[in-house]
Order: C-alpha cells, then structure tokens, then sequence
C-alpha cells in the first residue's frame, strides 16, 4: 500500500520547535492535512514520540518514533525505529551521551516534554541540540541492533549535513536511504555522489511550524500499515 507521508517532523521538545508544537496538534494537523505516516523526531531525544503516537491512535495517523540525532561531527541524522520501546531504549543511551550542559530557554526556546492528555509533565535540562559522542560511522549499527533505521538528514542543505560537513559520503557507509530537502538537487546529488544511486530517497519536511508539514504529496510503499513496516520499507 502507498502513503503519504512526513518522516521529519520537531516537536517542542526540540529547542527551535515552535512552542505550537505539541504532540496533538501536529498529529492533528498532519490527519487535516491527509497524511497517512508521519514520525516526530526531536532532536537528540524520543521523548515526545509516546504522546504523539497516543494521539496518532485517536486521530488515525499512524506515528513512527524517531529521533534527528546530531552526530560527534555535527552531522543530521534521521533515525526510526519499529516501537517505542526500542525508541526510548536509543534515546537513553543518547542521553548519556549528550554534554551536560543545561539548555537557557531564554535564548535556545523551550524543550517541553508533553503527556498523553497533551499536557505539559516537564522539560528537558540539557540542551539538545548539541553533538553527541556518537560518530557517523557507528550510528548505523546502533540503530540496527534496535531493529531500526537511520539515515542522513537534508543531506543537499550547507549545514549540518552529511556532505556538508564530512565533504564526501565515506564509501564503507551502510545506510540505505537518505533524505533530500530539495528533490530539485536529487540529479545533482547523484551525479557527484553515486552511492546515493543505490538508496531510496525521502523527502520530509523538517517542520518546526505547524504549517511547514508537508502537504500529502510524497508517498511511501509499505506491506503493512505500522511502524515496523515503514522501517523495513527504508532498509
């Protein structure tokens, strides 16, 4: 079956979403707007992903759990896992892994943590959108032994990308996806990067705004209508 879909998505938990951002109203927005998939992928963290699936089961859109880490080299990464259990398992070892330094909400914005009731139950401490001491080459595995998937994120933006910060995709990667911003770039992209001719390409739109969600335009071929399958269908 095909779905529309958005896989890229901040809530306000990330420090730059929009405080409108919460885990009900962009399931919300996303069942108007006619998507059938979306993944709410915080930065460096899961911890909106329940409350946004809870509301996917009230508005009928199917809520993958996800995360945009940041990798030790500053580089984006979209990674989706088939339960939240897995998720939240990632999530913790992200954590640990994240620089203790306390977010200034005065500066940064906010990093809300939301209930299923769609209530605010806290914040997160650390900033979250600091490198954590992952690398780029060891992500796929961790994200694999989670039964997961993951790949790089924007990857023809300037900053924090995959080629705009390593120069170069290493040959020995092992991701199978990737996800452009701009389909515009796509033929370019591939021209000067043939490992992305053997990956499947997204596009997502990163929303930080209720209204930056993607319109249904995009589809997704999957088997089954659940997460797991959404992950297959990127491996």
């Amino acid at each position: 079956m095909e779905l529309f879909y958005d896989l890229h998505i901040h809530s306000c938990l990330s420090p730059c979403g929009d405080d409108d951002m919460t885990p009900a109203n962009i399931v919300g927005m996303a069942a108007v707007k006619g998507l059938d998939v979306i993944a709410v992928t915080d930065h460096n963290s899961c911890k909106n992903c329940e409350a946004a699936m809870a509301a996917g089961k009230e508005y009928g859109v199917l809520v993958v759990p996800g995360m945009e880490i940041c990798t030790a080299e500053e580089v984006h990464a979209v990674c989706l896992f088939p339960d939240l259990e897995r998720a939240m398992d990632f999530d913790g070892l992200v954590h640990s892994l994240l620089p203790p330094v306390e977010n200034r909400p005065e500066i940064f914005g906010r990093q809300q943590i939301y209930d299923c009731g769609d209530q605010v139950r806290g914040e997160e401490p650390y900033l979250l959108i600091n490198a954590c001491a992952i690398s780029f080459d060891s992500l796929w595995e961790l994200v694999r032994q989670r039964d997961g998937v993951m790949f790089p994120a924007h990857i023809d933006k300037t900053a924090n990308s995959l080629i705009a910060n390593l120069g170069f995709i290493p040959p020995d990667s092992q991701f199978t996806a990737a996800e452009v911003k701009d389909l515009k770039h796509l033929h370019r992209l591939r021209r000067e990067n043939p490992y992305l001719e053997g990956c499947r390409i997204v596009s997502n739109s990163d929303a930080h705004y209720l209204e930056h969600i993607h319109e249904p335009e995009l589809t997704i071929s999957v088997g089954e209508r659940n997460a797991a399958a959404v992950v297959r269908a990127l491996l």
